[in-house]
């Protein structure tokens, strides 16, 4: 098995190579080796190299800055997904694509179902779901997987924000009317894994964490596990505040759980967050 990886050094692409079966052949690509947003690169990379999986874990993420950046935005998540769906479905690959929750305009109160009616909020949200459409229509046999809030032990996420800020502060201020599922990048990559292994059918899936929650209540975890841990000598006060006393640039959805029963049906391993949260701030505190 031949399995090309983009966006190999953000958190869901590293994670994904940390437990790749050594059996597999990974090939694994950042921007600087594939620029998905170059139709022509992306056609002669993947003819030359022929893989029979594709994973698109590559990925324009700033949620804000997207609503000034919108071109760029819209090349990476709309443009480049394309190009890699086109691309597979030349060679006969299979394609497996990442997307999000922020397809959704947070306006239920129960999970969202695979099939229910999209309708983003922001630019980022906007040019995530023309990618799920352009990659349906390229090549048949795609895979989508919406996940949500995801964080790791690499890179930059809310986990080790609210660390730092944690040893700076003795308040913190968060939102607390936002509700999501955090989502490990380790159990994220295992799931892919495990898809590709079991032949999976096409079309769209979701997979998040183990519990729904707040922004404020995800924080309070972090703190009392760090604490625990000794990563932080005080714990700073928390308060939970409505989104208005904290406005960005682009608008959120106030609720965006995932009901994961289409995934479950194959696939239903994760982690208990409490558990992720102790390995990684061990590692990261």
């Amino acid at each position: 098995m031949k399995v090309l990886l983009t966006g190999a050094n953000g958190q869901l692409g590293r994670c994904f190579q940390d437990i790749f079966p050594k059996e597999w052949q990974l090939i694994a690509t950042d921007s600087d080796v594939l620029d998905i947003t170059n139709r022509q690169a992306v056609e002669s990379f993947i003819v030359t190299h022929k893989p029979d999986i594709i994973v698109n874990a590559a990925a324009y993420t700033a949620v804000d800055k997207a609503e000034t950046e919108s071109e760029l935005a819209e090349k990476i998540n709309a443009q480049g997904t394309y190009y890699l769906a086109l691309a597979s479905h030349s060679i006969g690959a299979r394609f497996f694509h990442v997307s999000t929750d922020y397809v959704f305009d947070g306006t239920k109160t129960t999970p969202y179902l695979v099939t229910d009616q999209t309708n983003p909020l922001g630019v980022y949200g906007k040019t995530k779901l023309k990618g799920e459409i352009l990659s349906l229509q390229a090549n048949p046999n795609t895979t989508i997987i919406r996940t949500a809030w995801v964080f790791s032990e690499y890179g930059n996420n809310f986990v080790k924000t609210v660390l730092r800020l944690a040893k700076e502060r003795n308040e913190l201020r968060v939102v607390n009317d936002q509700i999501g599922c955090p989502t490990y990048a380790g159990d994220l990559a295992a799931c892919i894994i495990q898809l590709i292994k079991q032949n999976n059918e096409s079309g769209i899936y979701h997979y998040c964490g183990n519990e729904s929650m707040s922004w404020c209540d995800f924080a309070n975890k972090i703190i009392d596990v760090a604490f625990e841990q000794g990563k932080i000598i005080n714990k700073p006060k928390i308060v939970g505040i409505p989104s208005s006393e904290y406005p960005t640039p682009a608008k959120r959805p106030f609720y965006s759980v995932l009901d994961m029963k289409k995934l479950e049906k194959t696939y239903s391993e994760k982690q208990n967050i409490d558990h992720i949260l102790s390995q990684i701030i061990s590692k990261i505190g």
